[in-house]
């Protein structure tokens, strides 16, 4: 797994007045607010005897442990330990750099030095009010996080997976393009004069069949932004300029945040260029798109139950290209990582 990254730790609104445990990377990482309103983040176990500290309480601007009280500053440093007047070598915790940015907590594990934050993810159009916004849970899946980005690479599995909201028959054949940059890698493409997917067919602004754009982009460490351009028959392709007034634009913004080998906590949240006012319509879509991302959490769990059984070795087909390139890039940024 990449340390030197933003990785969402929660939502904003998740952490108040008592401290959360997150587990990032494999590391337990405990979140909690300071007075002024700001969000801290310490390593999770207390140094003397390893109690979670998510199973503390936040005293002001310092986390005191359930166990016997020992209080930490939001730089990791204990400031009091009950029953003593010194404070023991060693009584210390990692702190970690966080921003708050797009109401979620980013959290950076790698070398603090390096913690750059204009390297969080850009939302174009966050806070338009010409946008529209919806926003679901946080889920959690138990497999591997490159199975996610495996799925956010792949826009043909929409046709078998979610047939009744994203997908149709007219996802099955076309053939994707494939670029890559230095953020990541994209999988892209046009589907000509087709009915408009069941998720979609309240949304778009015109009558008839559609051009539809699927560009599913994930970026490292493991962020992908889903774009889904919908516009009349005949005035789609990669060579427009601008999407008409009468377009359809939803971008989809998916943070996959590992846990474990075996575990990923998920956020995602939607914009989209219609409606924006419409709040009925904004948890209509939440509920639809929890539903459907759903669909993939089953179809993924299963995945990871049955690589376990077989030894993690699978078949490669034409629609994996996209999956393995970015695999083979992440990879590589792990690699050079581990060399220094």
């Amino acid at each position: 797994m990449l340390k030197n990254a933003w990785y969402v730790a929660a939502w904003d609104d998740e952490i108040g007045a008592s401290p959360v445990e997150r587990r990032i990377i494999g590391q337990l990482v405990v979140l909690y607010r300071r007075i002024d309103g700001t969000v801290a983040a310490l390593e999770g176990l207390c140094p003397h005897r390893r109690m979670p500290l998510a199973m503390g309480r936040v005293d002001g601007d310092f986390l005191s442990c359930g166990y016997h009280g020992l209080a930490f500053a939001p730089d990791g440093q204990c400031v009091n330990v009950p029953c003593q007047s010194g404070i023991p070598d060693g009584a210390h915790l990692r702190s970690y750099p966080v921003e708050v940015r797009y109401g979620l907590v980013w959290i950076w594990m790698g070398d603090v030095a390096a913690a750059d934050r204009i390297h969080i993810i850009e939302i174009e159009n966050w806070g338009d009010p010409a946008w529209g916004y919806n926003r679901g849970p946080a889920m959690t899946y138990e497999c591997n996080y490159l199975y996610i980005t495996d799925n956010l690479l792949d826009p043909s599995h929409v046709a078998w997976v979610h047939p009744t909201s994203f997908g149709d028959d007219s996802c099955k054949a076309q053939p994707p393009q494939i670029s890559v940059d230095a953020l990541g890698v994209t999988v892209s493409r046009w589907i000509k004069d087709a009915p408009v997917a069941p998720f979609y067919a309240d949304l778009v602004p015109f009558a008839g069949n559609a051009d539809r754009l699927q560009h599913y982009e994930v970026r490292y460490p493991a962020n992908a932004i889903i774009k889904a351009i919908f516009v009349p028959s005949g005035e789609g392709g990669h060579t427009r300029t601008a999407d008409p007034s009468n377009s359809f634009v939803m971008d989809s913004y998916n943070f996959i945040t590992p846990e474990t080998e075996r575990s990923s906590r998920y956020y995602w949240f939607q914009l989209r260029n219609v409606r924006p006012d419409d709040a009925v319509l904004s948890e209509e879509m939440s509920q639809s798109v929890l539903s459907a991302f759903s669909e993939d959490l089953q179809v993924l769990n299963a995945v990871q139950k049955g690589m376990d059984a077989c030894g993690d070795s699978f078949l490669s087909i034409a629609s994996d290209a996209g999956p393995l390139r970015f695999r083979h890039l992440l990879g590589k940024k792990i690699a050079a990582e581990a060399d220094r």
